[in-house]
């Protein structure tokens, strides 16, 4: 939502916008590694109690931004402070609840943190219009620094496993996990399944309305405040899903199918009709957000002892696949531009990529 900001305050172009939302992901997939050997060791209330303290150092330095360097030193600790609170809850999941119940809770999870991505809709877009850009990300750290506390207080680890981080180091267990050959499949979908959808959501969704229908930062707000709630609604979907099939395959095939054809009808059509391409953007936050099938798929195979480093290795994978099509995405948009291609071909040849 700050896009058009920093690129007006800044003079950031596209392919700035894309490296700075890049490298939160980048920062993000790579502390998935200690972050699950961290929770296998010394479970989730200091793990996450540590880590997203440095998530408020981030959010402070780019409320104080002035250059792209700043620009990415803050997104970067943003990063690696909001790495350990997905997997910290799927932990506890892990330890605390029966198997059959992972996908449901991991569904919830999942929905009740999409709703930030509402918060960063309509919210947010009135914050920036009422005081700014930078004061709105200060306030941020501000509520960063208070659920610190509050996860410092309230948070219990879980039971122990006897083994966990004691029979292997923290390379030494993901090699464990990646020698399962049962995971082979779900990684290459793992590593694309997420990627598209927040890319879309976190980078592309303002520019596009922008750039074609000339929407304001209200209605800009208004747009991505509905795919978000598609994503809230789609997210929440998924567990019960599951139990009724007793299976996450069927639902992890079929979203990837499904996700692919929006998109495809997205650059043909969107770029015609506003309403059409709304509709098409919350059908694609519906039911691309399998990310909780996924996992709850992949965690049947992992060791008790290595439940951390696990569900943080496909997080890594989710992650890291968002990372890597923010940065293309954003060199897409930055080349087709220089070759001077009108709004509508621009963003229908990104949909169809």
């Amino acid at each position: 939502m700050v896009a058009l900001d920093l690129s007006r305050d800044l003079g950031f172009d596209s392919a700035d916008l894309g490296s700075i939302s890049a490298i939160w992901f980048a920062a993000f997939a790579l502390s998935q590694f200690p972050v699950g050997f961290l929770l296998d060791r010394h479970g989730p209330r200091r793990t996450m109690g540590g880590l997203m303290l440095v998530a408020v150092i981030g959010a402070a330095l780019m409320a104080m931004a002035q250059s792209l360097a700043d620009c990415l030193i803050g997104m970067a600790l943003i990063g690696i402070g909001c790495s350990p609170v997905l997997m910290s809850s799927l932990f506890v999941f892990g330890r605390f609840y029966p198997p059959e119940r992972f996908a449901m809770m991991a569904a919830w999870m999942i929905g009740l943190g999409s709703l930030g991505s509402l918060i960063s809709a309509s919210p947010l877009a009135w914050s920036i219009m009422t005081f700014g850009w930078r004061t709105s990300l200060a306030i941020t750290a501000f509520l960063t620094a208070l659920s610190v506390i509050f996860c410092v207080i309230v948070l219990r680890d879980p039971p122990r496993d006897a083994a966990a981080g004691q029979q292997s180091g923290l390379w030494q267990g993901i090699t464990r996990i990646l020698t399962i050959r049962a995971l082979w499949p779900l990684m290459p979908i793992t590593f694309f399944s997420y990627a598209c959808v927040v890319a879309t959501r976190s980078l592309w969704i303002t520019p596009f309305f922008r750039d074609i229908f000339h929407y304001d930062l209200t209605e800009l707000g208004h747009v991505a405040f509905l795919m978000s709630a598609a994503m809230v609604v789609g997210a929440l979907v998924y567990g019960p899903l599951e139990r009724v099939l007793q299976s996450p395959r069927l639902p992890a095939l079929w979203s990837g199918f499904l996700t692919a054809a929006f998109f495809l009808a997205l650059g043909f059509y969107g770029p015609r009709h506003a309403l059409l391409a709304l509709v098409l953007l919350c059908c694609i936050g519906a039911v691309g957000l399998s990310y909780g099938i996924l996992m709850t798929h992949a965690k049947l195979f992992f060791p008790p002892d290595l439940l951390g480093r696990g569900v943080s290795l496909l997080n890594f994978l989710f992650i890291a696949g968002a990372g890597v099509v923010q940065y293309a995405s954003g060199q897409i948009i930055q080349r087709a531009t220089s070759a001077g291609l009108d709004p509508e071909t621009l963003y229908a040849r990104l949909f169809y990529c």
